[in-house]
């Protein structure tokens, strides 16, 4: 194959390439899978913040059963949480008689975590719990992206 017939193949494919990514972009970003910063940056801030709330609410959960070598629950929040949240938290835990992380007076059976957003420098994850009697409620976490302590949690936004 001549020089000139393989520019003219790279230069054909490389357009072919460019029209379908440039096609697939709006899809892309209107399903919130692509940002500035790329593709690859998103999804590992999607994974870094799913496994930081994860990890989070699994050692919680056995810090409340008392299967956590290491630490209390009030030291997993102190962990994971800043001193504000915790003091929110706390006020919630005493208004509603529950526990403020589970939103409930016992201990879900599972969950699930799902990234839900993000923007301002912080994301959203979704922590599904259920119950052994077979329902499920989500409890809502805002994550700073810079990797510092969470300082939001709530019930699903109405």
């Amino acid at each position: 194959m001549s020089t000139k017939i393989r520019k003219a193949a790279a230069i054909t494919l490389g357009a072919g390439l460019l029209a379908t990514v440039v096609a697939a972009s709006p899809a892309l970003a209107a399903e919130g899978s692509l940002s500035g910063a790329g593709v690859g940056v998103v999804r590992t801030e999607q994974a870094d913040v799913v496994h930081r709330v994860t990890a989070f609410w699994d050692q919680y959960k056995s810090a409340v059963l008392g299967t956590n070598p290491v630490m209390n629950p009030e030291e997993v929040r102190g962990e994971f949480l800043t001193a504000e949240l915790n003091t929110e938290l706390d006020a919630w835990a005493a208004e509603h008689g529950a526990d403020p992380i589970f939103r409930a007076q016992n201990v879900p059976a599972d969950r699930s975590v799902r990234y839900e957003g993000s923007g301002a420098g912080h994301a959203s994850v979704v922590v599904t719990q259920y119950w052994g009697d077979g329902t499920s409620n989500d409890v809502w976490y805002r994550v700073p992206l810079d990797g510092s302590r969470f300082d939001g949690l709530q019930d699903p936004p109405a």
